[in-house]
């Protein structure tokens, strides 16, 4: 690894431990109840804050490499991959692929949900008991 590599890697480490501090912080302080409403509330402003941020830095084109590094894959990516989930299906449907947008939100939210369910089958199963509560 050369020594811009490593910055690149530094850099992403710095944001990704900045972005799970504030997702546990976040999560923990909102979850009450029934509902993982920390869950929520932490993917819908990182879903918000990138495409905001992204948007804003395409259109403007001044966010520097090791910025976007920082900010898109360390912070946003420690403290929420929905968020990039959801900019990249805009980013598809904006560049003129809407099939292509539907068919993410299918697969993430569909097929992603389904092999949830599967690994929790099996790793219930691996311990002994079953996914009925």
């Amino acid at each position: 690894m050369d020594l811009n590599q490593a910055r690149l890697v530094a850099l992403v480490a710095a944001g990704g431990a900045i972005g799970s501090v504030a997702r546990y912080g976040l999560s923990g302080l909102l979850t009450t109840g029934d509902f993982p409403w920390g869950t929520f509330a932490v993917n819908l402003s990182g879903t918000f804050l990138l495409a905001l941020l992204f948007f804003y830095s395409v259109s403007r084109g001044n966010f520097t490499a090791d910025l976007r590094v920082f900010l898109f894959t360390g912070i946003f990516g420690g403290y929420t991959t929905f968020s990039t989930f959801g900019v990249e299906t805009v980013a598809l449907f904006r560049n003129g692929t809407p099939v292509l947008g539907a068919l993410n939100i299918l697969l993430n939210g569909g097929v992603c949900v389904i092999g949830a369910f599967l690994g929790a089958a099996i790793g219930l199963a691996l311990g002994g008991a079953s996914l009925a509560a």
